[in-house]
């Protein structure tokens, strides 16, 4: 990490995209996602790293990335829901599993939900209901009732999708 004008200078890669920043290093990564590079799908709404809703891996890692200094994520590769669908648009099975199996109505958590999924079913591509719920208890939803989020999850994992659930290739 080195000086920048305005405090230092990160290198991050972003859904494949490599950036470099001139930030203060106490920023929080989705102040810099939003309101510096447009990012905003991941939303914030906690800012306490309770709610889920700004969910993002960082090297693979589900991180709340309301509560990362972007200084910590220099060097990193990240991924934001952009990140998730295929560069020319197409849906992972996840995200389409969410819109079959009902899994969101308003949606101020559904990027955070789809990322904490997708960061579940590389961990492990077959999970039970029980692993499921133990694993998305970080992300709130006030609309769904958690049913077609589950029944989401568990469809991208049947019949070996749970891979296609993953970001797709180049978004890394």
């Amino acid at each position: 990490m080195e000086r920048g004008e305005d405090g230092v200078q990160v290198r991050l890669e972003i859904n494949g995209q490599r950036h470099e920043l001139d930030v203060e290093p106490v920023r929080r990564l989705v102040d810099v996602l939003r309101h510096d590079l447009g990012l905003t799908g991941t939303k914030e709404s906690c800012a306490v790293g309770v709610c889920g809703a700004c969910s993002v891996l960082v090297d693979g890692a589900l991180v709340s990335a309301c509560l990362l200094p972007v200084a910590l994520a220099d060097g990193r590769a990240i991924t934001t829901i952009e990140g998730i669908a295929a560069p020319d648009g197409t849906l992972s099975a996840l995200q389409d599993a969410f819109i079959r199996e009902g899994g969101l109505q308003c949606g101020a958590c559904t990027p955070g939900q789809i990322v904490a999924a997708t960061a579940l079913l590389a961990e492990d591509p077959r999970p039970d209901e029980a692993g499921i719920r133990d694993w998305m208890a970080g992300n709130i939803c006030r609309c769904t009732g958690y049913a077609g989020i589950i029944r989401a999850i568990q469809a991208a994992a049947v019949g070996g999708q749970a891979a296609a659930a993953q970001p797709a290739e180049g978004a890394r």
